[in-house]
């Protein structure tokens, strides 16, 4: 059987040299660095739990995104760095994992090859780490100057990446001494190396990089952009009626009217999922959910919504941006709108920042206009995964 192994993702690095807020929400082609790691950690065969450091200020937040990944047990909140964010982690693990992960949230282009290296590697010693010999000669620097101290040879020199796994008493005793002696270093394995455990080095990749400032985000910008863009529209209609709850992107808006439908009647959702299936070239919603199907009463589209997308990943595409126009004489929605990106943000894998939703009346113009129902039109464009080296 199988040993249990939880990968811990510390994500609670405030990106100071990014400077652009907590670093593993920043986004890179419209979805967060945090939830290009999860992905691949949630996909890999290897990886049983996940539990996630967030920023002290940014747990619900990235409880939101987490919800997108279900291997995710647990998002703890991260320390003032990032050896205390590991440690907090660690508390969190279930007590029947025998191996522990960790993963950078800021290193988004894990390939899951590496972390199936990774973990074979570790289990035939009790700890490995992914790294990449240096290629580039070393220079060692006076104190306090630019001014060359001496030439360091290079032979036998690694620059060491995540993922990291390890025996998961070797790495609890680890952290329990540094604990205890003060040891503070940035590299998981240094605290594995100080109690003399042997530590194995496998071969990764530079495009495993991580992200660090400006420069770094538009390499991997570059790197997981030139795949096939699409772009899907979607439209949905419903008529209001008394004593039905009204349910639009997710959220439950009070009133004394709601939508009649044979699901929940969620237009927004609804809209959404339209325009994803026809960017990947299904059809509408009612072949996949059909109205008269049972299982489908009184739906929640949200829940619907979060199939639509595992078939666009199964596709091989990913969504970038999404734009929603509603139109709705009654009732208003601008308190909503943020409940509803939320949403949206968290079943897709998107940034909120890449979720538009604007809220217009009819003008009293015909139907809508004499609120006599909702329409929703969607916008989405959706990229082919770009193979990455």
């Amino acid at each position: 059987m199988k040993e249990k192994l939880s990968a811990i993702v510390p994500a609670a690095g405030q990106g100071e040299r990014l400077g652009k807020g907590p670093k593993a929400l920043v986004a890179l082609a419209g979805r967060p660095l945090l939830c290009w790691c999860l992905e691949t950690l949630q996909s890999s065969p290897w990886v049983d739990e996940l539990v996630v450091a967030a920023p002290p200020d940014q747990e619900s937040r990235t409880r939101a995104l987490a919800q997108a990944y279900p291997k995710v047990q647990a998002v703890v909140s991260g320390g003032p760095h990032r050896q205390q964010s590991v440690a907090n982690a660690l508390s969190a693990l279930s007590p029947d994992v025998a191996w522990v992960m960790v993963h950078d949230g800021a290193r988004p282009l894990l390939d899951s090859r590496l972390v199936e290296d990774v973990v074979l590697a570790a289990r035939a010693v009790g700890a490995a780490v992914a790294a990449v010999p240096v290629v580039d000669t070393i220079k060692l620097a006076e104190p306090l100057g630019r001014r060359v101290a001496r030439t360091v040879p290079r032979e036998g020199l690694w620059l060491v990446q995540t993922p990291q796994v390890f025996r998961r008493d070797w790495f609890e005793e680890a952290h329990r001494v540094a604990g205890a002696e003060g040891w503070l270093v940035t590299d998981d394995s240094a605290l594995v190396e100080k109690l003399g455990y042997p530590v194995e080095l496998v071969r990764a990749s530079r495009y495993n990089l991580k992200i660090t400032d400006a420069d770094d985000l538009a390499w991997a910008e570059t790197l997981v952009e030139g795949g096939e863009t699409r772009v899907g529209l979607g439209f949905d209609i419903h008529r209001l009626v008394p004593d039905r709850r009204l349910i639009l992107g997710g959220v439950h808006v009070p009133g004394e009217q709601g939508l009649a439908g044979h699901s929940d009647a969620d237009v927004i959702c609804h809209a959404v999922m339209d325009a994803l299936l026809g960017a990947v070239g299904e059809r509408d919603i009612g072949c996949h959910f059909p109205p008269g199907d049972p299982r489908y009463a009184d739906a929640f589209s949200l829940g619907l919504l979060r199939q639509v997308a595992g078939i666009v990943k199964e596709k091989g595409y990913r969504p970038v941006n999404l734009d929603i126009t509603v139109v709705a004489e009654y009732p208003r929605l601008a308190e909503y709108v943020a409940a509803m990106k939320e949403n949206l943000s968290s079943v897709l894998g998107l940034n909120t920042q890449a979720v538009g939703i604007k809220a217009t009346t009819a003008e009293g113009l015909g139907t809508l206009g004499r609120a006599e129902g909702i329409a929703a039109w969607a916008v989405c464009m959706i990229r082919r995964e770009r193979v990455r080296p």
